[in-house]
């Protein structure tokens, strides 16, 4: 799954990149969580345009969001049936901007390490999202999206075993374009990268809190893996335990 991620474009360079009409004023972020406002790209009326959104999607249909679970992530082999997606695939694809995502391994002591990704030239990402905007018993509307995820490639294996849908080139076209692209060939698009496509390394466990936002969390520190810390039973036996 992808369930942070680090996005530092500068509003300009995501308005050139991704050709939107307008502009959204961004502050650098390196430790994007869900339930947080995220910048998310869709077109609508033949206009493409940048949004705030929450991350964590809401169908139009809930009544009541406090009462639905949060769902930040669709997985690619279900979206199409599930209702809380199908709809939104149809017509409500979109696009969030990130610089590069974070994904944690388990350990063979059961403990979690960060490691921060990004594509291998460093160019920014186009995480292929889904969004609906719910609207309130007050009238009020809340635009919410979803990332996609897909099977992790070979490379990222070692990590984990999804990874976000990250679209290039001319599938950004495709996948935003609700009208000229229909769902099937929209969900044909959403596949893993090829292996050597991303790079990645270990970052601090500093990430693992929300409340953590600072450039330092994308650094690279050392991957020490948890060694076996070898015991002799008591007596002075030759025979020893593995923990």
């Amino acid at each position: 799954m992808c369930g942070r991620y680090a996005s530092t474009l500068p509003p300009e360079m995501m308005q050139e990149l991704f050709k939107t009409l307008n502009s959204i004023e961004l502050m650098p972020r390196f430790n994007i969580a869900p339930t947080q406002p995220v910048a998310a790209i869709w077109e609508e009326s033949n206009r493409r345009e940048a949004h705030f959104a929450r991350w964590g999607l809401v169908p139009r249909w809930v009544k009541d969001p406090r009462e639905f679970p949060l769902l930040i992530n669709a997985r690619v082999e279900t979206m199409a049936e599930k209702p809380a997606f199908r709809d939104a695939l149809k017509h409500g694809r979109c696009i969030i901007p990130a610089s590069g995502y974070y994904e944690w391994r388990t350990n063979p002591d059961k403990s979690k390490q960060p490691f921060y990704i990004t594509h291998e030239d460093g160019h920014p990402m186009a995480l292929a999202g889904l969004y609906a905007t719910w609207s309130g018993p007050e009238g009020e509307e809340v635009d919410t999206v979803a990332t996609i995820t897909v099977p992790a490639n070979g490379q990222l294996s070692v990590i984990h075993d999804r990874m976000p849908a990250i679209l290039e080139g001319d599938a950004i076209e495709q996948w935003l374009d609700v009208r000229g692209t229909d769902a099937r060939t929209a969900y044909q698009l959403a596949l893993p990268l090829a292996d050597g496509a991303l790079k990645f390394h270990p970052v601090s466990t500093r990430v693992n809190s929300a409340r953590m936002d600072d450039p330092a969390l994308i650094e690279p520190v050392s991957d020490v893996r948890p060694e076996p810390v070898i015991k002799k039973k008591a007596g002075g036996g030759a025979q020893m335990d593995l923990f």
